[in-house]
């Protein structure tokens, strides 16, 4: 795959590099993992596949060969030689054609998959590009070309061969026949049974304006070093998301959250999601791209479905904080321990 136009912001990334902490190394990854699971899962790829994260849309492509894609994670359209070739769907691509993925307008970070996955060399296991590291691949730049891997076994090869040369509105979406469920079984026509509606509630994270976006969290691992009323403020005030927001951590603007506990707090562990809360009491939710440590304390922790929710957010996009749990509470009672 050749790449005519990154985008603002374009890069690779599977499921990161976990487990290596003692290392030094964060683990890095996808930042909206239900949504770049679900590219993967559309094309018939393992659940850990390399595929591209675009912030903002504006990619363009060209594929050497046939090829079978999809794209989640935004309401950005997915073209062909500039034709709409739909999303959250497979589609299949015939050797030559342009593909394109538009600016969404909502949303923020769309996934580009591949049947097959982007087969670059993997840095300490991964194929993730890690921002703030600097380890993995480089972000995407005009003129780099990106090997694909070998479809997947159980994969339809067939498919693949049958999109033929390059041709005007080169791309068909594929089809499952009857109690299908997966791409493998796709032959040509129609959506994968279920794509749609998979994608609506992360189309819907990142809308601009509306109702604010509600975040759940667990409450922990330093939540008792803030005053009783902060703790409060937190879960029942609004926050704005910052335009300082990156894949590092997304930034809110708000009510200042004040300490009960002045300490000095020793660095610890950090995960996705982790809510720390530097000097000025605006807090910071970390995103896939966080540091190993942190030396400010966290007031909670996102769950792995809000953690997605905030991947998609822009700066500007109202947010508010809930207890996670239908009750607001979990069975171990709500609160996150220091990650060891």
């Amino acid at each position: 795959m050749s790449v005519l136009r990154p985008g603002p912001l374009t890069v690779l990334k599977d499921l990161g590099r976990p487990g290596r902490a003692a290392l030094g190394v964060a683990p890095s990854g996808a930042a909206d993992r239900r949504a770049f699971a679900r590219a993967n899962r559309l094309v018939g790829n393992e659940p850990g596949a390399a595929a591209l994260e675009i912030v903002l849309g504006g990619l363009r492509v060209r594929f050497d060969g046939p090829a079978v894609v999809a794209l989640t994670g935004t309401d950005a359209a997915l073209t062909v030689d500039g034709q709409p070739a739909g999303a959250e769907s497979a589609v299949r691509v015939a050797a030559g054609a342009e593909v394109g993925v538009t600016a969404p307008r909502r949303g923020l970070r769309s996934y580009l998959a591949v049947r097959g996955g982007f087969a670059v060399a993997p840095v300490l296991g991964s194929r993730s590009t890690d921002l703030l590291a600097g380890l993995g691949p480089p972000r995407l730049a005009a003129g780099d070309v990106l090997p694909v891997g070998d479809a997947p076994a159980g994969a339809a090869a067939d498919d693949i061969a049958a999109a033929g040369p390059a041709r005007a509105g080169g791309a068909a979406p594929e089809r499952s026949s009857p109690g299908a469920d997966s791409p493998g079984e796709a032959a040509r026509g129609q959506a994968l049974p279920g794509a749609a509606s998979s994608g609506e509630a992360v189309r819907g994270a990142g809308d601009d304006g509306g109702e604010p976006v509600v975040l759940r969290v667990d409450l922990g691992p330093r939540d008792d070093w803030f005053t009783a009323e902060a703790v409060a403020t937190f879960l029942d005030a609004g926050y704005t998301v910052n335009p300082a927001s990156d894949a590092v951590g997304l930034r809110l603007s708000g009510p200042a959250l004040a300490r009960r506990d002045t300490r000095e707090l020793p660095s610890e562990g950090v995960v996705r999601g982790s809510v720390q809360v530097p000097p000025d009491g605006m807090p910071i939710v970390f995103q896939a791209d966080h540091p190993l440590t942190g030396g400010y304390p966290v007031i909670a922790v996102l769950t792995p479905a809000s953690a997605d929710r905030a991947a998609q957010l822009r700066p500007g996009r109202r947010v508010v904080f809930r207890p996670a749990g239908v009750d607001g509470t979990r069975r171990h009672g709500g609160r996150c321990e220091v990650p060891k």
